[in-house]
């Protein structure tokens, strides 16, 4: 038994374990990361993050790498019998707001956003650790380790797991975790990545071939010169069974499809068969083991939310396990990551489906196409836990929803004064009150850390009570927000200037209003307060961070 002072053993370095792994780096905890592959993939499975995970992307600090090496969403083209009969742009009318900045999903393959994960990961001295085969875990008596087998016969511990390895889970599976939902035996698609070249396929569009028996969908992958993500009807035998992939059968449905030789489509790899698969997890945690992403969850592939769903579980799960790890608050606040990443999970297998059901509908017609699967609410921007215990008895009644009752659409959708507890927290532009130069409210709760935003002059005493009891670590933040015509000649380092007035806008205030918002590291509202009830403040604090010096600090 290697007794190694692991904090968290992550198994599975797709983009739902590497970014766990990158914020609970920042973090400081001693993380390790593990694939059984014995290689890094160079494969395109989910096209790029939506407009939520840029935000966390974002925040952990590779958004403007993300968006250098891909491309915003392509128009589409669609053809009937190899012609083109329609044109469509899905994002043609998107524009940033002041409550977000990214207004439509990124594309990029995704050994990329991996590649560019992992590069920032090793700058915090943590490496993908490859064909490591986890095949067993108990958990120790003491209730502080878990014991992990490896495939090579090496047993090694951690004081936490988490099964981000996809949706064949070992981990779950382990755990004894049922994985319920169905398969469409009947709903085939095979993909692949290819190379093609050829003159009259633009590489400015996806274009998408819909025909009565059958499709082909094409498009390009960015950062490459010829590649192609190909997607496509299958090839079926006499008795109507899916052919598996191949490259001479994807020539022939290129073919078919296209009426376009085969011969220019040269290569391909990652030949897949997909069947519509709608399962999820029961439990997301068995002590100190957990799951997220595709271990705990898939969906029809409508929407591309894949991917993103397990980004933002990553996301939610990782500043939890942070405050445990340093003591800050007991393990009873990991329960929280299943109370609110489950329902969400529920809700996006309807949607997806949903989704899957207008979309196959939509492509009987000519001109029908893809974007039937897009809806704002494949964004992400509208998800919250209103429902969620980290909110209050109080918060839950005032959004609508018991508190620790999840409700059947976690998403609310954004929008200025959408303020509820357990919401999204609206981003907004601001100036710097130091220097003028322009920033905005992300900037401010990027890092590991909460925050606590301050409108109106009522509410400096109380940042100033938070200043004095957690110090200059990094676990808490206050921010004074000034109004455009406040005097701010002696704002603390830090401060902002709502000068267009959007922040004080999208937390409810108005323009000369007052009040104090606890943001939690996960860019959620934790509590809204009026800036004349400090204990609140103080509680949610206390519940999050412990309260060391706080009661000394304001009596």
């Amino acid at each position: 038994m290697t007794d190694a002072s692991t904090d968290v053993l992550i198994v599975g370095a797709g983009p739902t374990g590497l970014t766990l792994a990158l914020d609970l780096a920042r973090r400081g905890a001693a993380v390790r990361i593990v694939d059984k592959s014995p290689a890094h993939p160079r494969t395109s499975r989910a096209k790029g993050p939506n407009p939520r995970s840029l935000e966390i992307l974002a925040d952990l600090g590779v958004v403007d790498e993300v968006l250098a090496a891909g491309s915003a969403p392509l128009p589409m083209r669609v053809y009937r019998d190899h012609r083109p009969v329609a044109e469509t742009d899905p994002w043609a009318d998107a524009a940033p707001t002041p409550a977000t900045r990214f207004d439509r999903p990124w594309l990029i393959a995704q050994w990329r956003l991996e590649e560019i994960l992992r590069a920032r990961l090793a700058g915090h001295g943590v490496r993908v650790e490859l064909g490591r085969e986890v095949v067993g875990l108990v958990e120790e008596a003491d209730g502080h380790h878990v014991d992990v087998t490896f495939a090579e016969g090496r047993a090694e511990r951690a004081r936490f797991v988490v099964g981000c390895d996809g949706a064949h889970s070992p981990v779950r599976k382990l755990l004894g975790i049922t994985f319920d939902g169905t398969t469409a035996e009947d709903q085939v698609m095979v993909s692949g990545d290819v190379e093609l070249d050829h003159e009259d396929l633009d590489r400015d569009r996806w274009h998408q071939w819909f025909d009565a028996d059958g499709a082909v969908m094409l498009c390009p992958i960015p950062g490459t010169r010829t590649g192609w993500w190909f997607q496509a009807g299958p090839e079926r035998d006499a008795d109507g069974r899916p052919l598996a992939p191949t490259l001479d059968g994807f020539r022939r449905l290129f073919t078919r499809h296209t009426g376009l030789p085969g011969r220019h489509l040269t290569r391909a790899e990652l030949l897949t068969t997909y069947r519509v698969n709608v399962r999820m997890a029961d439990r997301y945690r068995v002590g100190r083991v957990l799951l997220a992403g595709d271990a705990a969850h898939v969906h029809a592939i409508a929407g591309g939310l894949g991917m993103n769903t397990g980004i933002q579980d990553a996301f939610n799960l990782g500043w939890k396990l942070g405050q445990v790890l340093t003591g800050q608050t007991d393990a009873g606040l990991l329960d929280t990551y299943e109370e609110e990443r489950l329902p969400v999970a529920a809700w996006t297998l309807d949607l997806t489906s949903d989704r899957l059901r207008a979309t196959l509908e939509a492509i009987r017609e000519p001109g029908g196409n893809l974007s039937s699967a897009m809806t704002p609410e494949t964004a992400g921007l509208g998800i919250g836990y209103r429902w969620s215990s980290l909110t209050g008895t109080k918060a839950g009644t005032e959004a609508g929803t018991e508190a620790g009752k999840a409700p059947d659409a976690p998403a609310t959708g954004p929008h200025p004064g959408n303020r509820s507890p357990g919401d999204r927290a609206p981003d907004a532009p601001c100036r710097d009150a130091a220097t003028g130069e322009r920033t905005h409210l992300y900037g401010t709760f990027a890092g590991p850390h909460t925050t606590v935003l301050g409108f109106g002059p009522a509410s400096a005493a109380v940042l100033r009570e938070v200043a004095a009891a957690y110090g200059e670590g990094p676990g808490v933040r206050a921010c004074r927000v000034y109004a455009a015509d406040e005097d701010h000649g002696t704002a603390e380092p830090g401060s902002l200037i709502d000068d267009q007035g959007h922040a004080a806008a999208a937390y409810g205030f108005g323009a000369d209003g007052s009040g104090l918002v606890v943001i939690r590291p996960d860019h959620h509202v934790g509590i809204v307060a009026p800036a004349g009830d400090p204990g609140s403040v103080r509680e949610y604090l206390r519940r999050l961070h412990g309260a060391p010096g706080m009661v000394d600090a304001v009596r």
